[in-house]
């Protein structure tokens, strides 16, 4: 009986693996930048035509090849990135594979130029369809060129299924995005044809690249991100929130600088976020992970697009953390300043919290610094790091609230140490906004949404606790609900007790009120009850964003019992509302997603009045 198993021929098996490794011109383009960076290159040059159909050339000026390195690299299973199994657990290089280049040559007309260093002349390689068609010495500068034409020209089946070179030149384009991002040290060019697509001059700020990529406006809105714990490190940027807007996000996750796709990592970036953004509303991202070589996988997919972690919890709580401590601080908070086209970060921003000045880049071991203490819990105003955005210069002491000395603060400092703490001044603005004097501009702060803020968090850690205090009313109210609202009530019982609510089924439709919270002065119990019950019941936007009841609860009676605009406020409860605020841990953002302060910078009213 004749054979029916065989050896596939090495053209065949060549093919075979180009249709894992070469979906499009995009993953040759992908590949050969991956080899040229993994060479060390300083500048990688890529040019198309026909979208990448007809022709791509990559150039680098890396460390190149000898002549039998080259013709080696050629050969299938052939890398110089690995040499055993267990070098597979802390691959730290792109193209470890060794199937990219010979993949791309069984299915194209491909030249190799290269030359190290310490040769005197360098080698070109022609191949066609997997085949050496000739091997010659070249002059050339130090590097490597390789040059692709007539991809699957002996493969039409798979040529039919390649889109149009408008879509295949975008699909290049997304491929060196994130190959950019890892690598703002290189310089990285693209044309197609006559026309350059990108050019990226080598930066040591990786903010400066995001720039480059995608727009100095985007980049004026990203904060830094910093966390590390349990041997993991998390560095790189999000959007403000105040930028974040519904429908098309970008988003760039790296492990050890190679780029992955991650949906489990972007959801826990969203649950960073809660609160401070609208449910539907989806940030822009650039993060970059340092985890032990031996606690990621990064040989799990054949384009090398997905890795796995061993503890995947872990990591995931580890991007939630980071986020959500980078919304704590003043750099979270909206600004009234948009930067002008061209203009760099540093004329842009708001003096904040700056980037790592540690000399290392981002995914570099070391680049994060580890928050050693866990944010403070809501207190009675504001921590002394807090307290340091808000100091005055010292002036005449004329204006609002705040012309006192803080008796306390001075009487605990010592000469050495920190300036006596000041509180701003501050003004109330049309009955709905307070107007803080900061140390380097001014804050306006919105009332409504800032009380909203401290009522959440206030509620929210009292239901671990013994819940809020409230006061028994002397006329208990009687309301009368609908059936749905009547069950809701029933159901929640626990929880409005607990927020300060005394509720008693009186039969039918009927309860009745015995007790209140009492969260300010101005506050309408029964308005601030029905509104409550009316939003569970019938659940609005907000509560439906909710992970749990508990949460729901905490929102809405937030939203519901919360000074509202137009609420004229005496000195001392404006100052008591600042101060709560900056004790809460999220002082800049209220629970629908909108800021609860603007910032101004003193750079940019001296901007505005032309000084």
């Amino acid at each position: 009986m004749p054979r029916t198993i065989r050896i596939l021929p090495d053209a065949v098996a060549n093919q075979i693996a180009a249709g894992e490794v070469v979906e499009r011109p995009a993953s040759v383009v992908k590949e050969l930048v991956e080899n040229a960076l993994d060479a060390d290159a300083g500048r990688v040059e890529v040019e198309i035509e026909g979208g990448g159909k007809r022709r791509i050339r990559v150039a680098d000026d890396g460390g190149g090849m000898s002549r039998e390195d080259a013709l080696l690299s050629l050969d299938r299973h052939a890398t110089s990135k690995i040499h055993s199994a267990d070098d597979l657990r802390g691959v730290g290089t792109f193209g470890f594979r060794g199937e990219a280049l010979p993949s791309i040559a069984s299915v194209s007309r491909l030249t190799l130029e290269t030359r190290r260093q310490a040769d005197e002349v360098g080698t070109r390689i022609r191949v066609k369809g997997g085949r050496i068609t000739g091997v010659e010495d070249t002059a050339r500068t130090p590097g490597s060129t390789v040059t692709v034409e007539g991809l699957f020209f002996n493969a039409p089946a798979r040529a039919r299924f390649l889109q149009s070179p408008a879509a295949e030149t975008r699909a290049v384009s997304e491929s060196l995005a994130p190959l950019a991002l890892a690598n703002p040290a290189v310089a990285i060019t693209l044309r197609s044809g006559d026309k350059a697509l990108m050019e990226l001059a080598g930066t040591s700020d990786p903010l400066e690249r995001v720039g480059e990529l995608w727009g100095p406006e985007v980049a004026a809105q990203m904060i830094h991100v910093q966390v590390s714990r349990e041997g993991m490190s998390l560095l790189g940027f999000v959007q403000r929130p105040d930028a974040v807007r519904a429908g098309f996000r970008r988003t760039a996750l790296f492990v050890g600088g190679r780029p992955f796709r991650e949906a489990a990592l972007l959801r826990a970036v969203d649950r960073g976020y809660r609160t401070t953004i609208a449910p539907d509303h989806r940030p822009w991202v650039v993060l970059f992970l340092e985890v032990g070589a031996d606690a990621v996988d990064v040989n799990v997919h054949p384009t090398k697009a997905e890795v796995r972690f061993r503890h995947r919890n872990a990591v995931e709580a580890l991007v939630e953390e980071g986020v959500r401590s980078a919304l704590e601080g003043l750099e979270s908070a909206a600004t009234m300043e948009i930067p002008r086209t061209g203009e760099s970060r540093e004329e842009a921003e708001t003096p904040g919290p700056g980037p790592d000045t540690s000399g290392k880049g981002v995914g570099e071991p070391g680049a994060v610094r580890e928050r050693s203490n866990p944010p403070p819990a809501p207190s009675a105003g504001p921590s002394e790091d807090q307290m340091a955005l808000f100091l005055p210069e010292m002036g005449d002491g004329e204006g609002g609230v705040g012309d006192e000395w803080d008796g306390d603060a001075a009487s605990s400092a010592h000469e050495d140490e920190l300036p006596v703490l000041e509180r701003p001044r501050l003004w109330q603005i049309h009955r709905s906004w307070i107007l803080a004097e900061v140390r380097d501009g001014l804050l306006l702060i919105d009332q409504h949404a800032a009380h909203e803020r401290i009522l959440f968090e206030r509620i929210m850690a009292r239901f671990d606790g013994e819940g809020v205090e409230s006061q028994r009313l002397l006329f208990p109210m009687t309301i009368r609900l609908t059936p749905a609202e009547y069950e809701l009530v029933e159901d929640l019982k626990g929880l409005l007790n607990q927020a300060g609510f005394e509720v008693e089924g009186f039969g039918g439709d009927t309860v009745i009120v015995h007790a209140v919270p009492d969260p300010h002065p101005h506050f309408d119990a029964e308005r601030s009850f029905r509104e409550m019950v009316d939003e569970l019941t019938h659940g609005s936007e907000l509560v439906r964003s909710a992970r749990n009841q508990h949460e729901r609860v905490a929102m809405s009676f937030a939203c519901k019992s919360a000074i509202k605009a137009g609420q004229a406020l005496e000195p001392s409860e404006m100052q008591e509302l600042f101060d709560q605020l900056f004790a809460t841990r999220l002082p800049f953002h209220d629970v629908h997603g909108r800021p609860t302060t603007v910032r101004l910078s003193r750079a940019e009213l001296e901007r505005k009045f032309g000084r």
